[in-house]
């Protein structure tokens, strides 16, 4: 996510290295490689300029600390600047007084708005315990509707469908519907098309009237860049919408939407998406994202995940068998199951501080467990739970099972070994018990 920004950026800030003071010469290097790294990222122009002039003032304007070098200095202040460009602080979804919240989701084809309404019905069902009806409302496409059947089916969500092609009726009706079963939000998935054009704007604009929605969300491809920055200028000017979704921020993107998007249009980034899997979407936090593209991580929203997998009973379960020397293999593939449904492994490494710069040029996916868990799953029980058994001729067993080398059987066994002498040294060092049982106590949800 913005690796090449977040490298640009790191370039940058070489200016500053090893200066005593900042001057008007270093000032002027470093905001001037940090205009080319946003205009790099496709950043507007005019927000490029601004950002940069704004860091250039305060830069200039602050006091100068004795106990702070200026590369600390000038990233406080970068920092200080991400975060008011996106936004300044989380928005949250409006909800009506009285029930059903209406939320309309617009936006252009292929921008992921059908996954994204699955996702956030998801989200509002886990995360806020609500009860939500998605409204099928892009009638031309009968892909779409089955799209949304198909992920409201993974997570148990109803779904308001017709034959006839009549979005406007479709979203009523939802909502009709909603109010009868006391369900208390509708997510109307609107038609899309490739491009901005009349008919779509105008239909969109009708639903809008016909149901006066609490939310207007517009989602936009974050991989496409100013191309979405413009769309939603077009797209707010006829609907005047309340917050953007990014989605696709997985994928190649640069970074030029996220950061030109609120300032053009004046309209908070309220969720960002990373993935096709309905558990990757999360709230937009501009301080958040501002640490990641500077390589500070993103510990608070780590823990966030950890919490909702790990819970207090399992860690001290868990620190009892490090203790006692009874982990194995089996406890070692139960917290890989975990750690895969915290979300994309890249994802999750580029949320600890420092992470993404160490492996800068490793591939990391979800499919880095693969070779590991083909190993684990092709030992018996008693070998899982005693890997000092695995003599030759298992360990080629194995390997012919799991479809890995005697090689690779050897370097996990190693690792595995090495691990737990690790984790029953913190374990008798209390750093366990108490990095475990601190995770609760963390100030989250800022």
């Amino acid at each position: 996510m913005f690796d090449n920004l977040s490298s640009n950026l790191e370039k940058a800030f070489q200016n500053l290295k090893g200066e005593a003071r900042i001057t008007d010469v270093n000032i002027a290097e470093t905001v001037r490689e940090i205009r080319r790294a946003l205009l790099d990222a496709d950043v507007n122009y005019e927000v490029a300029r601004q950002f940069t002039a704004d860091i250039k003032d305060k830069v200039l304007g602050s006091d100068v600390l004795t106990a702070v070098n200026p590369g600390q200095q000038f990233t406080k202040i970068v920092y200080d600047e991400l975060v008011a460009t996106f936004g300044g602080e989380m928005s949250d979804i409006a909800t009506a007084h009285t029930p059903p919240t209406v939320i309309l989701i617009a936006g252009l084809q292929g921008s992921g708005k059908t996954t994204f309404s699955g996702k956030l019905a998801r989200y509002l069902k886990q995360e806020h315990k609500r009860n939500p009806l998605l409204a099928a409302a892009d009638v031309y496409r009968p892909a779409a509707v089955n799209q949304l059947k198909t992920l409201a089916e993974q997570i148990d969500v109803p779904v308001y469908s017709i034959e006839q092609q009549d979005a406007v009726r479709v979203a009523k009706e939802a909502v009709s519907m909603a109010k009868s079963l006391a369900m208390d939000t509708v997510i109307i998935d609107t038609a899309g098309r490739l491009h901005v054009d009349e008919e779509m704007m105008k239909e969109v604009a009708e639903i809008k009237k016909a149901v006066n929605p609490n939310e207007i969300l517009f989602v936009v491809d974050s991989m496409t860049g100013q191309d979405a920055v413009n769309t939603a200028k077009d797209f707010n000017e006829r609907l005047n919408f309340d917050g953007v979704v990014l989605t696709k921020l997985d994928g190649d993107t640069r970074g030029g939407a996220a950061l030109s998007i609120k300032t053009v249009v004046d309209k908070p980034i309220k969720f960002v998406s990373t993935g096709e899997k309905l558990d990757a979407l999360s709230p937009f936090y501009p301080d958040r994202m501002a640490q990641r593209i500077l390589g500070m991580g993103d510990v608070v929203s780590l823990v966030e995940k950890a919490q909702k997998e790990f819970d207090e009973k399992e860690a001290e379960r868990l620190q009892k068998r490090i203790s006692s020397d009874k982990f194995d293999l089996e406890d070692f593939l139960a917290q890989i199951q975990k750690i895969k449904k915290m979300g994309d492994l890249g994802d999750l490494v580029s949320m600890i501080p420092g992470a993404s710069k160490a492996i800068e040029n490793a591939d990391i996916d979800d499919d880095a467990f693969k070779p590991i868990e083909a190993i684990i799953y092709s030992m018996t029980p008693e070998e899982r739970q005693d890997p000092s058994i695995l003599d030759g001729s298992r360990r080629r067993r194995i390997a012919k099972g799991s479809g890995t080398t005697v090689k690779e059987i050897n370097d996990l066994i190693k690792q595995f070994d090495q691990m737990k002498k690790m984790m029953k040294t913190m374990s008798k060092m209390g750093k366990m018990g108490r990095a475990l049982h601190g995770l609760k106590n963390l100030p989250l949800g800022r």
